[in-house]
């Protein structure tokens, strides 16, 4: 029954992430520098997965899992924490979960990770894929297999893209947006993948390729065109202090699905997303900064502002009743094992 498909169905690279904060500048070699904040959890595509489920969509996950501690600490969170559907995950005898130390300087951050390649494939730990309505995904160079499968079978690819250390930024990435229902990428990544010199001009072409496209431009807000319904949609930003911007377009991407499966415009749309990932770097880390129901709920009732207030105020309509319980954020230290 439609009933029974999961609302989101994604596949990646988990890791465990150490985020520390405060830092004036990074390091240089020789150095040691005392930081403000730390905090510890899943991240990589559990930061799309917590943000999903934390509004309340089916979310189910296939990714692998380290047999040692960080694994086993990520699988916990993600299933019995947060509710995430683990059932196409798999945990790989011998095989270390990949761990990314963060050192968040200003509004930005540089990462340094440790990891191999997991023995598992997303087409291996998909298989056919269950009928999901939507699919959150990172587009490749090289074209999954499961994608095509899953566009077949009537889900909605909702896609962004990461970084190309290339900077070879091949416009052949785009030949698979006819599988997508909606683009999101970031302004650097649009203009860069279509040769265009603005965020509007990006917009234009991509608008072309794919039913949805989505602009998001970081401190200026996000751009979006939706062909399916002939709306345009252009939204400021939130004036946030920020702590650490890990996985804030993870937030904005899975914020924009939530809102998408309720049918709202364009235009919430954007703003609820925008707002989404501005409450999540106030927080350490990616995926347990997502702020779900429960935060933006707290958000809206705390709001004085009487332009937010005026401009927010579909949400007065769209929370649901019961926005669960207060979401967990990311601890200084995780919980030591059971023994």
């Amino acid at each position: 029954m439609d009933d029974d498909r999961p609302d989101v169905l994604l596949t990646g690279l988990l890791f465990y992430d150490l985020v520390l904060t405060g830092l004036g500048k990074p390091p240089t070699p020789g150095e040691e520098i005392w930081t403000g904040g730390m905090g510890c959890g899943p991240g990589g595509i559990a930061n799309l997965a917590v943000a999903a489920s934390r509004f309340g969509l089916r979310t189910s996950l296939a990714t692998v899992f380290g047999d040692d501690f960080y694994g086993a600490y990520c699988q916990g969170v993600l299933g019995d924490q947060e509710g995430v559907d683990l059932s196409l995950s798999r945990t790989a005898d011998g095989w270390p979960t990949p761990v990314t130390v963060s050192l968040a300087a200003g509004h930005d951050r540089a990462l340094v990770t440790h990891g191999q390649e997991p023995p598992f494939s997303q087409d291996r730990l998909v298989g056919d894929p269950p009928e999901a309505r939507t699919a959150l995904v990172h587009l490749e160079a090289e074209p999954r297999g499961w994608l095509a499968k899953a566009a077949a079978n009537g889900t909605q690819i909702y896609a962004d893209v990461g970084w190309d250390p290339t900077q070879q930024w091949s416009s052949q990435l785009l030949d698979q947006l006819p599988l997508c229902h909606a683009f999101l990428p970031n302004e650097t990544e649009a203009m860069a993948y279509t040769r265009t010199d603005s965020a509007l001009a990006a917009l234009g072409t991509l608008s072309e390729l794919v039913p949805v496209a989505v602009v998001t431009r970081g401190g200026d807000g996000a751009v979006a065109v939706d062909q399916t319904t002939g709306e345009y949609a252009e939204v400021p930003a939130l004036d946030v202090a920020v702590l650490d911007a890990t996985g804030a377009g993870d937030v904005f991407g899975a914020s924009f699905v939530a809102a998408s499966l309720g049918g709202w415009p364009l235009r919430e749309r954007l703003l609820f997303a925008v707002l989404a990932a501005g409450l999540s770097v106030g927080h350490h880390g990616g995926a347990l900064a997502a702020p779900g129901w429960y935060g933006v709920d707290r958000w809206w009732r705390s709001l004085t502002d009487p332009g937010l207030k005026a401009a927010y105020g579909f949400l007065a309509e769209r929370l649901p009743a019961d926005v669960g319980p207060p979401v967990r954020h990311a601890p200084v230290t995780p919980p030591a094992p059971p023994h």
